[in-house]
Protein backbone atom coordinates (compact mmCIF):
# COMPACT_ATOMS: atom_id res chain seq x y z
CA UNK A 1 0.00 0.00 0.00
CA UNK A 2 0.94 3.48 -0.80
CA UNK A 3 2.06 6.53 1.70
CA UNK A 4 -0.85 8.34 -0.05
CA UNK A 5 -2.99 5.54 0.55
CA UNK A 6 -2.21 4.53 3.88
CA UNK A 7 -2.67 8.80 4.41
CA UNK A 8 -6.00 8.42 3.12
CA UNK A 9 -6.87 5.21 5.39
CA UNK A 10 -5.62 7.67 8.28
CA UNK A 11 -8.16 10.06 7.56
CA UNK A 12 -11.12 7.62 6.45
CA UNK A 13 -10.99 5.59 9.98
CA UNK A 14 -8.70 7.69 12.77
CA UNK A 15 -10.73 7.91 16.44
CA UNK A 16 -13.42 5.81 14.65
CA UNK A 17 -15.05 2.43 15.99
CA UNK A 18 -13.98 -0.47 13.46
CA UNK A 19 -15.01 -3.82 14.12
CA UNK A 20 -13.39 -6.62 12.71
CA UNK A 21 -14.75 -10.13 12.73
CA UNK A 22 -12.58 -13.48 12.92
CA UNK A 23 -9.30 -10.97 13.40
CA UNK A 24 -7.49 -13.49 15.47
CA UNK A 25 -5.60 -14.65 11.94
CA UNK A 26 -5.50 -14.34 8.22
CA UNK A 27 -7.01 -12.04 6.13
CA UNK A 28 -8.84 -10.40 9.38
CA UNK A 29 -5.23 -9.96 11.59
CA UNK A 30 -4.05 -8.43 8.93
CA UNK A 31 -6.49 -6.08 8.37
CA UNK A 32 -7.18 -4.99 12.04
CA UNK A 33 -3.10 -4.35 12.28
CA UNK A 34 -3.33 -2.31 9.22
CA UNK A 35 -6.21 -0.15 11.23
CA UNK A 36 -4.68 0.12 14.32
CA UNK A 37 -2.06 1.79 12.42
CA UNK A 38 -4.19 4.02 11.08
CA UNK A 39 -5.79 5.62 14.27
CA UNK A 40 -9.04 3.29 14.41
CA UNK A 41 -10.15 2.37 17.59
CA UNK A 42 -10.19 -1.37 16.67
CA UNK A 43 -12.49 -3.84 18.53
CA UNK A 44 -10.80 -7.05 17.59
CA UNK A 45 -13.70 -9.93 17.40
CA UNK A 46 -12.69 -14.16 17.36
CA UNK A 47 -13.51 -17.17 19.33
CA UNK A 48 -10.95 -17.21 21.79
CA UNK A 49 -9.19 -14.32 23.50
CA UNK A 50 -5.65 -15.33 23.71
CA UNK A 51 -4.11 -14.30 20.09
CA UNK A 52 -6.50 -11.26 20.32
CA UNK A 53 -4.42 -9.96 23.48
CA UNK A 54 -1.27 -10.40 21.99
CA UNK A 55 -2.63 -8.36 18.76
CA UNK A 56 -4.26 -5.92 21.23
CA UNK A 57 -0.63 -5.26 22.70
CA UNK A 58 0.96 -5.08 19.56
CA UNK A 59 -1.29 -2.59 18.16
CA UNK A 60 -0.69 -0.39 21.30
CA UNK A 61 2.75 -1.19 21.64
CA UNK A 62 3.06 0.64 18.20
CA UNK A 63 1.04 3.95 19.28
CA UNK A 64 -2.76 2.21 18.26
CA UNK A 65 -5.81 1.25 20.37
CA UNK A 66 -7.79 -1.94 20.34
CA UNK A 67 -10.19 -4.16 22.27
CA UNK A 68 -10.84 -7.49 22.80
CA UNK A 69 -14.06 -9.48 22.06
CA UNK A 70 -14.22 -12.95 22.81
CA UNK A 71 -17.28 -14.47 21.33
CA UNK A 72 -18.77 -17.14 19.19
CA UNK A 73 -20.81 -15.42 16.44
CA UNK A 74 -22.37 -18.55 15.43
CA UNK A 75 -24.40 -18.56 18.37
CA UNK A 76 -27.04 -16.09 18.92
CA UNK A 77 -27.03 -15.72 22.61
CA UNK A 78 -23.51 -15.03 22.99
CA UNK A 79 -23.49 -12.60 19.60
CA UNK A 80 -26.06 -10.55 21.23
CA UNK A 81 -23.92 -10.85 24.64
CA UNK A 82 -20.95 -9.15 21.72
CA UNK A 83 -23.57 -6.32 20.99
CA UNK A 84 -25.06 -5.12 24.50
CA UNK A 85 -21.23 -5.12 25.56
CA UNK A 86 -19.41 -3.35 22.78
CA UNK A 87 -22.44 -0.75 22.73
CA UNK A 88 -22.08 0.23 26.88
CA UNK A 89 -18.59 0.50 26.22
CA UNK A 90 -18.29 2.78 22.55
CA UNK A 91 -21.33 3.72 22.16
CA UNK A 92 -21.32 2.37 18.91
CA UNK A 93 -19.80 1.05 15.80
CA UNK A 94 -18.65 3.33 13.14
CA UNK A 95 -17.67 0.43 10.39
CA UNK A 96 -18.26 -2.60 10.60
CA UNK A 97 -16.18 -5.70 9.06
CA UNK A 98 -17.92 -8.63 8.82
CA UNK A 99 -14.89 -11.31 7.96
CA UNK A 100 -15.16 -14.63 10.12
CA UNK A 101 -16.13 -17.49 8.68
CA UNK A 102 -15.83 -21.05 7.56
CA UNK A 103 -15.89 -23.24 4.64
CA UNK A 104 -16.38 -26.85 3.50
CA UNK A 105 -15.15 -28.42 0.60
CA UNK A 106 -17.93 -31.60 -0.50
CA UNK A 107 -19.84 -32.10 -3.47
CA UNK A 108 -23.80 -31.99 -3.11
CA UNK A 109 -23.07 -35.51 -3.76
CA UNK A 110 -21.54 -36.31 -0.79
CA UNK A 111 -23.56 -34.28 1.42
CA UNK A 112 -26.99 -35.89 1.12
CA UNK A 113 -26.71 -36.97 4.74
CA UNK A 114 -24.88 -33.52 5.81
CA UNK A 115 -27.44 -31.04 5.83
CA UNK A 116 -26.01 -29.77 9.13
CA UNK A 117 -22.89 -28.44 7.14
CA UNK A 118 -25.29 -25.85 5.34
CA UNK A 119 -26.81 -25.13 8.89
CA UNK A 120 -23.65 -24.57 10.27
CA UNK A 121 -22.35 -22.39 7.58
CA UNK A 122 -25.44 -20.61 7.63
CA UNK A 123 -25.44 -19.91 11.12
CA UNK A 124 -21.81 -17.95 10.61
CA UNK A 125 -21.28 -17.02 7.64
CA UNK A 126 -24.71 -15.35 7.31
CA UNK A 127 -26.48 -15.21 10.22
CA UNK A 128 -23.93 -14.25 12.49
CA UNK A 129 -23.07 -11.22 10.08
CA UNK A 130 -27.04 -10.33 10.43
CA UNK A 131 -27.40 -10.28 13.89
CA UNK A 132 -23.70 -7.88 14.06
CA UNK A 133 -25.70 -5.56 11.38
CA UNK A 134 -28.98 -4.93 12.53
CA UNK A 135 -27.06 -4.86 16.35
CA UNK A 136 -25.03 -2.04 15.27
CA UNK A 137 -26.93 -0.66 12.53
CA UNK A 138 -29.61 1.48 14.51
CA UNK A 139 -26.86 3.42 15.98
CA UNK A 140 -25.35 4.43 12.34
CA UNK A 141 -28.59 5.12 10.85
CA UNK A 142 -28.76 7.38 14.22
CA UNK A 143 -25.42 9.25 13.43
CA UNK A 144 -26.32 8.82 9.85
CA UNK A 145 -23.30 7.68 8.58
CA UNK A 146 -21.39 4.44 8.85
CA UNK A 147 -20.05 1.78 6.75
CA UNK A 148 -20.88 -2.16 6.83
CA UNK A 149 -18.44 -4.56 4.65
CA UNK A 150 -18.57 -7.98 4.01
CA UNK A 151 -16.31 -10.08 3.32
CA UNK A 152 -18.35 -12.88 0.56
CA UNK A 153 -15.90 -14.92 -2.22
CA UNK A 154 -15.09 -15.17 -5.60
CA UNK A 155 -16.81 -18.31 -5.85
CA UNK A 156 -20.49 -16.50 -6.06
CA UNK A 157 -18.71 -15.14 -8.89
CA UNK A 158 -17.59 -18.42 -10.57
CA UNK A 159 -19.96 -21.00 -9.00
CA UNK A 160 -17.14 -23.06 -7.89
CA UNK A 161 -17.63 -26.79 -7.23
CA UNK A 162 -17.71 -28.77 -3.98
CA UNK A 163 -18.25 -25.30 -2.50
CA UNK A 164 -22.12 -25.64 -2.38
CA UNK A 165 -22.80 -24.68 1.43
CA UNK A 166 -19.80 -22.39 1.86
CA UNK A 167 -21.23 -20.16 -1.57
CA UNK A 168 -24.72 -20.07 -0.56
CA UNK A 169 -24.07 -18.58 2.59
CA UNK A 170 -22.00 -15.89 0.97
CA UNK A 171 -24.91 -15.87 -1.75
CA UNK A 172 -27.58 -14.57 1.10
CA UNK A 173 -26.10 -12.53 2.58
CA UNK A 174 -24.70 -10.76 -0.65
CA UNK A 175 -28.45 -11.04 -1.33
CA UNK A 176 -29.48 -9.33 1.66
CA UNK A 177 -26.91 -6.79 1.90
CA UNK A 178 -28.37 -5.40 -1.64
CA UNK A 179 -31.36 -5.02 -0.18
CA UNK A 180 -29.89 -3.10 2.76
CA UNK A 181 -27.85 -1.11 0.65
CA UNK A 182 -31.15 0.06 -0.71
CA UNK A 183 -33.15 0.63 2.21
CA UNK A 184 -30.36 2.32 4.13
CA UNK A 185 -29.40 4.26 1.29
CA UNK A 186 -30.41 7.90 2.41
CA UNK A 187 -29.77 6.99 6.15
CA UNK A 188 -25.66 7.44 5.33
CA UNK A 189 -25.12 3.81 5.44
CA UNK A 190 -22.66 2.51 2.73
CA UNK A 191 -22.76 -1.28 2.23
CA UNK A 192 -19.84 -2.71 0.32
CA UNK A 193 -19.35 -6.60 -0.63
CA UNK A 194 -15.83 -7.54 -0.83
CA UNK A 195 -15.20 -10.56 -3.39
CA UNK A 196 -12.25 -12.03 -1.75
CA UNK A 197 -10.18 -14.42 -4.32
CA UNK A 198 -8.10 -17.27 -2.98
CA UNK A 199 -6.10 -16.43 0.13
CA UNK A 200 -3.69 -18.54 1.65
CA UNK A 201 -4.73 -18.44 5.38
CA UNK A 202 -5.39 -20.88 8.08
CA UNK A 203 -8.77 -21.84 6.60
CA UNK A 204 -6.78 -23.14 3.38
CA UNK A 205 -4.89 -25.60 4.92
CA UNK A 206 -7.13 -28.23 5.36
CA UNK A 207 -7.45 -28.12 1.35
CA UNK A 208 -3.88 -28.72 -0.80
CA UNK A 209 -5.60 -29.10 -4.26
CA UNK A 210 -5.52 -24.98 -4.45
CA UNK A 211 -1.75 -25.04 -3.57
CA UNK A 212 -1.11 -24.89 -7.28
CA UNK A 213 -3.39 -21.41 -8.13
CA UNK A 214 -2.13 -18.33 -7.25
CA UNK A 215 -3.25 -17.24 -4.11
CA UNK A 216 -2.81 -13.67 -2.22
CA UNK A 217 -1.76 -13.41 1.19
CA UNK A 218 -3.52 -11.89 3.93
CA UNK A 219 -1.88 -8.87 3.17
CA UNK A 220 -2.81 -8.84 -0.10
CA UNK A 221 -6.27 -9.69 0.84
CA UNK A 222 -6.75 -7.06 3.15
CA UNK A 223 -5.62 -4.23 0.65
CA UNK A 224 -9.06 -5.25 -0.69
CA UNK A 225 -10.82 -4.64 1.79
CA UNK A 226 -8.93 -1.57 2.62
CA UNK A 227 -9.69 -0.09 -0.80
CA UNK A 228 -13.36 -0.77 0.21
CA UNK A 229 -12.59 1.23 3.02
CA UNK A 230 -11.40 4.28 1.42
CA UNK A 231 -13.76 4.33 -1.28
CA UNK A 232 -16.71 2.99 -0.15
CA UNK A 233 -17.75 1.39 -3.15
CA UNK A 234 -21.01 -1.08 -3.64
CA UNK A 235 -18.61 -4.11 -4.64
CA UNK A 236 -14.61 -4.80 -4.55
CA UNK A 237 -13.72 -7.16 -6.78
CA UNK A 238 -10.89 -8.80 -9.05
CA UNK A 239 -10.62 -8.79 -12.82
CA UNK A 240 -11.45 -12.39 -13.19
CA UNK A 241 -14.44 -12.20 -11.09
CA UNK A 242 -15.56 -10.04 -13.11
CA UNK A 243 -15.27 -11.65 -16.47
CA UNK A 244 -16.69 -15.09 -14.66
CA UNK A 245 -19.97 -13.16 -13.63
CA UNK A 246 -20.02 -11.16 -17.11
CA UNK A 247 -19.87 -14.60 -19.05
CA UNK A 248 -22.21 -16.62 -16.41
CA UNK A 249 -24.59 -14.18 -17.78
CA UNK A 250 -24.58 -14.63 -21.21
CA UNK A 251 -23.64 -17.70 -22.14
CA UNK A 252 -24.45 -19.72 -18.34
CA UNK A 253 -24.37 -23.12 -20.66
CA UNK A 254 -20.93 -22.87 -22.03
CA UNK A 255 -19.76 -21.91 -18.07
CA UNK A 256 -21.50 -24.61 -16.98
CA UNK A 257 -19.71 -27.12 -18.94
CA UNK A 258 -16.49 -25.60 -18.28
CA UNK A 259 -16.78 -25.70 -14.69
CA UNK A 260 -17.91 -28.82 -14.90
CA UNK A 261 -14.92 -30.25 -16.57
CA UNK A 262 -12.67 -29.27 -13.79
CA UNK A 263 -14.82 -30.49 -11.68
CA UNK A 264 -14.62 -34.02 -13.39
CA UNK A 265 -10.72 -33.17 -13.32
CA UNK A 266 -10.17 -32.28 -9.50
CA UNK A 267 -10.31 -35.09 -7.23
CA UNK A 268 -12.93 -34.62 -4.38
CA UNK A 269 -10.64 -35.32 -1.76
CA UNK A 270 -7.52 -32.35 -0.47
Amino acid sequence: MSANQDSTLRERVVGRAVMVTGASSGIGEALANRLGDAGAKVLLVARSSDKLDEMRQGIEARGGTAFVYAADLSDAADTERLIVTVLAEHGQVDILVNNAGISIRRSVQKSYDRVHDFERTLSLNFLGAVRLIMGFLPGMRAQKQGQILNVSTIGVQVNVPRYGAYIASKAALDAFSRVLAVEALKDGIKVTTVYMPLVKTPMMKSTTIYDAFPMRTPEQAADLIVDGIIHRPKRVAIPMGNLFEFAYGIAPNAIDRVLNAAYQLYPASC
